[in-house]
């Protein structure tokens, strides 16, 4: 989930950690997952951002998002695969188990273990109640702990103010159906 919430949106006031190859140098350092003087380029932190957004396409689609539409989706597999293929998992297996690691190291190594993750949690058979939050702009990733699976919202903040936007515009609709206009 720490890659995922690397954007800058919602309540949350975080800022973009991948906007640029320093800004996501300075997140792996910060993550103990690169080295001082490891080489990250532009086109890594461009693509950290499309891994990123594919990534929360899914976790909305969990979610329920109404704004994900069945293409929207399609589209964010279909980038999802092509990342899988250009960042191939290994299995390592030790007498105490076996896990997936990235084939390769450095920043392609990063997006190997980001998709190594997913493929865990989807054998463990919890990667549904990995969400992003439904609140436009959040999308905050979190994992749902509800006993019946059905948060949408990251937290209380996030379905408030998504509760009173709904509240409002319910509201505006009634005044126009009861203002002057209407006869």
């Amino acid at each position: 989930m720490q890659f995922v919430n690397t954007h800058p949106a919602g309540p949350h006031r975080l800022p973009e950690r991948f906007g640029s190859a320093q800004d996501l140098h300075a997140w792996l350092l910060e993550k103990a997952m690169g080295s001082e003087t490891a080489h990250v380029t532009e086109a890594d932190a461009a693509s950290a951002r499309e891994l990123r957004e594919a990534l929360i396409t899914v976790l909305l689609a969990h979610s329920g998002d109404k704004d994900t539409t069945p293409e929207v989706l399609a589209e964010a597999e279909r980038y999802l695969r092509h990342a899988a293929s250009r960042y191939p998992l290994v299995t390592v297996v030790t007498a105490s188990g076996a896990s997936l690691a990235p084939a390769q190291t450095g920043i392609p190594g990063l997006f190997g273990t980001v998709l190594a993750n997913v493929t865990e949690l989807a054998q463990a058979g919890v990667w549904d109640r990995v969400r992003a939050c439904r609140h436009q702009p959040c999308h905050f990733g979190f994992f749902d702990r509800t006993r019946n699976r059905t948060a949408v919202y990251c937290g209380t903040k996030c379905g408030s103010r998504e509760s009173m936007r709904a509240y409002r515009k319910r509201k505006k609709a009634l005044a126009s159906d009861w203002g002057p206009s209407s006869k």
